[in-house]
């Protein structure tokens, strides 16, 4: 039994593939066309996805939509007539989306792809509910599913057990904390459905001293249900920008974007990202009261704050937390071909989803061809001598690009598409925002830990296999790695375990040796504004232009040519 899920026509467009219950391939559209974000119909990610099968699309099964157009087409029209006139030069500009593309998903497939496939369309919420859910290691779990805007709801909140999933309450367009959390994007100068977490990271520079303007923003009620005071807000009905005048009147004028940050905008980043936290843990706890669990399960884009989801998790009665990888748009993919395999269709759940690395690999073969098709520098390396040479270099302080393996599915890298570096460098840091990723300096770099030793350097009891938590440094460990410890002493923690990314695992355990830390910085091997690298053409081109110093692509080490 093959099912494909697919997503596309907002943001992140991606692919998924499930045959016999089992996760074979999973990846965005953007790694294979370099438009970050890439919203348009995931031709590429899909053939990728049947390639890795070894499969056409004539033997699919069913093929999954991560929601349903016609309620997005209702909510359009609603929300226009609501807003009107406002509204009409937004609605003017989304008709020909929804028209066009949406409302055509199935044509549009079958004029890239031959099959016979039934399509299915599951609600949006519902498949961020699947994409967590049914791919967790708990037999029953609490699901909590909060973005942007799905067809109507915002925010779904649930209950899963066994192969079945549901959700029993929503909170509805336009009242949404995605959209709350993106207001305050735009108005700092970010954009939108792009720089979220650079608001998460520049809270940590500031004091939450405008709460209660914040609060003002919307109303919480103790079951954790919600309505924004839309005075403060355009979303709903203008493209142009997110917050209107009162916004502006009640916080002062918005930063310029690209200009320098101060400490108003980080006392604002503070600010909201303390009220998001307030709501969330009101939303835990009335998921707790109603479903008695002791897991909880997220997934949306709102699930990527991992600062939020650790924070909000230590204070809630919840006793373990599985959260999807790929938490935004790209996760539907995933969420819609499990709800049709598992839910829909009945078929018991197999293994847990305890690994990313979902997306495409390059054989040593195809590495050599494109170093010697590139007229690169390099040579090839026994495993144990390459894992020494790497982390002799890092000890060193050079500065590597890490190529191996499956890419990863979701926006991190862990361990295959990443640049790494040495924590105990003191000026690592901003040696790496200014000279490699050319993005702004307040932005952390993550430590991957071996799993086994987590607790030794970090505030948290359990594997953090996807980034998404942040927890506090333990006392006395930061100065041994400033390079990933952040202005407020927290760290965006990557566990590494051999089960999952051997490779990855040994080449910390090789450091370790060398430097007495099992940490290195790890953050994702690309340059700002651009997708995280997906073939050894985009892994030696980012090494070349940029102050990586080593490619380590496979078996080969890659060096410059002076």
């Amino acid at each position: 039994m093959t099912i494909l899920g697919i997503s596309c026509f907002y943001h992140d467009s991606a692919a998924a593939l499930i045959q016999d219950g089992r996760i074979v391939a999973a990846a965005e559209e953007e790694r294979f066309t370099r438009v970050k974000h890439d919203s348009r119909f995931p031709e590429e990610a899909i053939k990728f996805c049947l390639a890795e099968a070894g499969i056409t699309a004539g033997e699919i099964d069913y093929i999954g939509f991560y929601e349903k157009p016609m309620l997005k087409f209702e909510r359009a029209m609603h929300t226009a007539k609501a807003n009107f006139p406002y509204a009409q030069e937004a609605f003017e500009e989304g008709l020909p989306r929804l028209l066009h593309e949406e409302l055509r998903i199935e044509e549009i497939f079958h004029e890239h792809f031959e099959t016979d496939a039934e399509f299915l369309y599951v609600d949006h919420h519902l498949s961020h509910a699947a994409s967590a859910f049914l791919v967790s290691p708990f037999e029953e779990a609490a699901v909590l599913t909060v973005d942007g805007v799905g067809e109507w709801a915002t925010t779904g909140m649930g209950y899963g057990k066994g192969t079945d999933v549901e959700l029993f309450k929503e909170i509805h367009y336009p009242h949404s904390l995605g959209l709350l959390y993106s207001a305050i994007t735009a108005y700092l100068g970010f954009k939108v459905n792009n720089d979220e977490y650079k608001v998460m990271g520049l809270a940590s520079y500031g004091q939450p001293t405008m709460v209660d303007k914040i609060r003002q923003l919307l109303t919480v009620h103790e079951d954790g249900s919600y309505a924004l005071n839309l005075e403060y807000f355009s979303h709903h009905y203008s493209t142009r920008r997110p917050y209107t005048d009162k916004l502006i009147e009640l916080l002062g004028e918005p930063r310029v974007p690209e200009s320098t940050t101060d400490q108003r905008h980080m006392d604002l980043a503070a600010s909201v990202q303390a009220v998001l936290e307030e709501v969330l843990l009101k939303i835990f706890d009335a998921l707790h009261e109603q479903t008695g669990s002791k897991n909880i399960c997220l997934a949306g884009g709102v699930a990527l704050n991992g600062v939020a989801n650790w924070n909000v998790f230590q204070k809630s009665k919840f006793e373990d937390i599985y959260i999807q990888p790929a938490s935004s748009d790209s996760g539907g993919a995933l969420g819609a071909a499990a709800y049709i395999y598992h839910t829909a269709l009945g078929h018991p759940r197999t293994e847990p989803m305890e690994t990313a690395l979902l997306g495409p690999g390059f054989s040593n073969e195809q590495v050599e061809e494109a170093l010697q098709r590139l007229g690169a520098n390099y040579h090839k390396l026994e495993e144990s001598n390459l894992m020494d040479e790497t982390a002799r270099l890092i000890n060193e302080g050079a500065i590597i690009g890490w190529f191996q393996g499956r890419m990863e599915y979701g926006p991190r890298a862990l361990g295959c598409r990443s640049i790494l570096a040495n924590p105990c460098d003191p000026e690592m840091k901003d040696t790496l925002n200014a000279r490699v990723k050319f993005r702004e300096e307040f932005r952390p770099f993550a430590p991957a830990i071996l799993e086994e030793r987590v607790n030794d350097y970090f505030e948290i009891d359990r594997p953090a296999p996807f980034m998404l938590l942040v927890p506090q440094v333990k006392e006395g460990k930061g100065e041994s790695i400033p390079a990933v410890t952040h202005v407020d002493n927290s760290a965006r923690v990557q566990t590494v375990s051999r089960k999952v990314n051997p490779r990855f695992y040994d080449l910390i355990s090789a450091f370790e040796k060398h430097s007495g830390t099992p940490i290195m910085i790890n953050t994702s091997f690309n340059v700002r504004g651009e997708p995280i690298v997906c073939t050894p053409d985009e892994a030696y081109n980012c090494f070349a232009h940029t102050d990586i110093d080593f490619l380590v692509i496979n078996d080969f080490l890659v060096e410059k040519e002076f």
